[in-house]
């Protein structure tokens, strides 16, 4: 564990300190196999590295949700798993979520992952393992189809594919989000800061 991966990623910048930085080195590059919510030809590209059970991104989700609706057609969220080690169920969660992906479409994967943030209390086992087959068929998918995907980890080396990138970029704790211009030009913004760190950074690039 890093100090950066444990500690409180909830506060606004400290003075003058930009939200938004310089990454330390490039994530792949977004691509029709990725999860996008919103416009798929948006000017700007929101690229989330996230842990279900990690209680910042909790606390951040609502907040990318508000900025989707702000910017509508504007900009576009792709979710990309960083499940992290001390999280006990982070990593059988995000591969759920890609069990239902499978299963389901884009709708299905987001409206699961919106569910998992609204009903985990985080911090590791927030979210019963127990409980991903009945929300799956909650949001529409075969549990029993669902249930021998996650049993069979079909998707544990994605998520772990993803976290390495995310580890390459320079994201060592979550949420870690990536604001892309239609140029690629890329800035990272780390933490669970407040969508008026995000709207500057954003208001910023649109200009």
């Amino acid at each position: 564990q890093t100090a950066t991966q444990t500690a409180p990623q909830g506060a606004a910048p400290q003075g003058n300190q930009p939200a938004a930085q310089v990454p330390s080195g490039k994530i792949k590059p977004v691509t029709d196999k990725d999860h996008i919510r919103g416009n798929k030809n948006a000017k700007i590209t929101l690229v989330e590295y996230s842990d279900l059970e990690c209680p910042f991104c909790k606390r951040f989700h609502p907040t990318m949700q508000d900025l989707m609706k702000t910017y509508g057609d504007k900009i576009r969220w792709v979710y990309r798993h960083f499940p992290l080690s001390f999280h006990q169920n982070a990593q059988k969660e995000s591969e759920a979520t890609e069990c239902v992906a499978q299963l389901g479409g884009e709708d299905a994967f987001w409206n699961y992952v919106d569910k998992i943030f609204e009903k985990t209390t985080s911090n590791g086992t927030g979210f019963a393992l127990d409980q991903l087959g009945p929300l799956a068929a909650e949001v529409g998918v075969n549990q029993s189809a669902f249930q021998s995907c996650l049993d069979g980890s079909k998707y544990a080396q994605l998520v772990k594919d993803q976290t390495a990138d995310g580890t390459t970029g320079g994201v060592s704790g979550t949420p870690s989000t990536f604001l892309i211009d239609e140029s690629g030009k890329s800035q990272i913004i780390v933490g669970a800061q407040p969508s008026e760190s995000f709207k500057t950074a954003i208001d910023a690039v649109l200009k």
